[in-house]
């Protein structure tokens, strides 16, 4: 299996609704290669596409074997953008499916004091932490016992 060629992301620029991602890639003789591509900013809304995920999925095209020839302008095509969403639906579908119903409360659960902070009694000094602390510490270290007369 060929060795993947490594790309690095340099930079972007906006030009009208594209937005051009500037990559480089290590050439012969330490020489960096330039490549670019530009992506529809209107069509990722429509396909619910991140802006924040673009410079991956670009760097993804550039990936590809038939990237390698010139010229070293691609563009994210609305195709791509749309097997893009349709793959990451499906992941979304599989994940959903693969979780585990919540469980039903039981009676220890759904009536107790609340332990955790989330009811008002915890670590932050109120009344209820304060009796349950003294009854736990009393019931932890041993009493003296009084004599009998």
């Amino acid at each position: 299996m060929p060795e993947q060629v490594q790309f690095t992301l340099t930079g972007f620029t906006q030009q009208g609704v594209f937005r051009v991602f500037a990559f480089q890639s290590p050439g012969a003789r330490s020489e960096r290669a330039e490549f670019f591509v530009r992506a529809d900013l209107s069509l990722i809304r429509k396909y619910a596409i991140a802006l924040q995920d673009l410079p991956l999925l670009c760097r993804r095209l550039l990936q590809v074997p038939a990237a390698e020839a010139e010229p070293h302008m691609l563009t994210f095509t609305e195709e791509e953008m749309a097997a893009h969403a349709r793959n990451a639906a499906r992941i979304r579908i599989e994940a959903a499916a693969r979780r585990r119903p919540p469980r039903k409360p039981t009676k220890e659960t759904s009536g107790g004091t609340a332990t955790n902070g989330s009811g008002g009694a915890g670590p932050t000094g109120s009344a209820d932490y304060d009796t349950n602390r003294s009854a736990h510490s009393a019931q932890s270290e041993p009493r003296p016992v009084p004599e009998l007369e």
